[in-house]
């Protein structure tokens, strides 16, 4: 199947500049499987847990599903091609749990892992590094059934998950990311009920955050033991920058909560070998820690990584609750991650966000990319030597096809230019970046937003899935060329 795009063509008389970017800098682009692929009930994929939540009334914008999606399980050369016209060093993109392992459990599905296979093998023809991510929030609703994240089965069962996909492709690809956001799986899939599978329960979503933690260390290890001795081993944060909104102790305090709840349940135990001492007092109330964590298991968290990605999108402003004030469940909604029926902070009802001034994405997000050297720079600090990445930026606008079939983002430009130079300041201040995947290649299902929200450098016409480049995809196209960041103008 083809339709029209518009090719991708670098400016000839851009002056050259010199690169201050590494060299061996990767460029690329990032997807999410139930974003594009479609074809959710063919060659054997089963339902998703994202699959019940689109078709639950309520739940999406729209009434929209992934269903279609941008058809990419079809059209994935032609997907292809555009990341070739761009001149992307890698592409990263995840792997559907249900379309390789139906069930969750048992033996692999042979379509499934060959479609991934035949994907491969196009980005290597084309010189594209694949970067894949095993786990992109769609849970096999079989597994959910049985009691999902906050199950602790469910990670001995991404283990087994892992290895299926690594001996399958482990000869042809070379960076694997274990999961994506974990934060977001368990704080808005079990915390808040704003994503996929739609719970509410502190509880549970403090013991999904863990078997999470548990399920990327059991996978490093299947990794390990499948993999080639040279295959980089990832995983991707979508970490918090949190500030008080004054100086205010109370509000410094509040700061430090959502550190606790929103980036070290994480990293503790990943990256340090533990959980952080007060977000076990904090959440004691809710979880008891030491029958949750059995033994072994913040050994096997900690297993080492070659890598950590970053994935950043706007700041995080937090203060306390004025004397007398009542929480309020809505207050939650200013973080910009929805408006659930509590705050997906376990603990923090009694807290509250205020977006941080200037402009904003069509997500309501503030454009700040400070925060994004802030992030970077203090990984740098507190895990030296650790390889950093980008693995996930970009920003939401109204795009609009004129009628002659082309689609200005000016705003997109100036966003991208902003965090790219915010990650070239962190490299020049010490920090080890190895690359940068912007948030998306094409518009596509934008979880419970639906449609309505485009992200990608292509814009997709959804009727007819003729993909148009924007003028965003020829400046990120020179950038790569010229591996510097040109004036806003160029």
């Amino acid at each position: 199947m083809t339709s029209a795009h518009t090719e991708v063509s670098p400016a000839e008389t851009a002056p050259p500049a010199l690169p201050d970017f590494p060299a061996g800098f990767l460029w690329g682009a990032a997807t999410a499987a139930y974003q594009i692929e479609g074809a959710v009930d063919e060659d054997g994929r089963t339902p998703s847990i994202w699959d019940t939540f689109s078709r639950t009334p309520g739940r999406i914008a729209g009434g929209d599903t992934g269903d279609r999606a941008t058809e990419h399980y079809h059209r994935y050369r032609q997907d292809v091609r555009l990341m070739a016209e761009l001149g992307l060093g890698a592409y990263r993109f995840s792997v559907s749990w249900s379309r390789v392992q139906p069930t969750g459990r048992g033996p692999a599905a042979k379509q499934g892992l060959d479609f991934y296979r035949r994907l491969v093998d196009e980005l290597l023809e084309h010189g594209i590094q694949p970067a894949l991510t095993l786990y992109h929030w769609d849970l096999p609703q079989d597994l959910e059934d049985l009691g999902g994240w906050p199950a602790r089965d469910t990670a001995g069962r991404f283990a087994d998950y892992a290895a299926l996909v690594a001996d399958a492709l482990g000869d042809r690809v070379g960076l694997w990311t274990t999961l994506n956001e974990p934060w977001c799986s368990a704080f808005l899939g079990y915390g808040s009920g704003v994503h996929a599978p739609g719970r509410a329960d502190w509880t549970a979503a403090l013991r999904a955050a863990h078997h999470l933690n548990l399920g990327h260390g059991l996978a490093v290890e299947a990794l390990r033991t499948a993999l080639p001795h040279d295959a980089r081993i990832a995983v991707s944060h979508n970490l918090h920058a949190v500030r008080p909104r004054t100086d205010s102790a109370a509000d410094r305090e509040a700061a430090r909560r959502i550190d606790a709840v929103g980036n070290r349940v994480f990293t503790g135990p990943m990256l340090d070998g533990a959980y952080p001492a007060d977000l076990i007092s904090d959440t004691a109330h809710l979880v008891d820690w030491s029958e949750l964590v059995h033994d072994g298991d913040p050994a096997t968290i900690a297993r080492p990584i070659d890598l950590l990605g970053v994935n950043y999108y706007t700041p995080t402003v937090v203060s306390a609750l004025p004397e007398g004030q009542a929480p309020d469940a809505a207050a939650a909604s200013e973080a910009g991650h929805g408006d659930g029926a509590q705050s997906p902070f376990a603990g923090c009802g009694d807290l509250l966000f205020t977006r941080a001034p200037g402009p904003r994405t069509a997500m309501g997000w503030t454009i700040d990319p400070s925060g994004l050297t802030e992030l970077l720079l203090r990984l740098h600090r507190e895990h030296p030597g650790l390889p950093l990445m980008v693995t996930e930026n970009g920003a939401a606008f109204d795009d609009r096809l004129t009628p002659e079939g082309a689609v200005h983002d000016p705003q997109r430009i100036a966003y991208l230019h902003g965090h790219l130079d915010a990650v070239r300041q962190a490299i020049a201040a010490g920090a080890d970046v190895r690359g940068y995947f912007l948030w998306s290649l094409t518009d596509n299902f934008e979880w419970a937003h639906g449609y309505g929200k485009r992200f990608g450098l292509y814009h997709v016409d959804y009727p007819t899935q003729a993909r148009t480049a924007k003028d965003s995809a020829r400046w990120y196209a020179e950038v790569i060329r010229r591996g510097t960041l040109p004036d806003l103008g160029v």
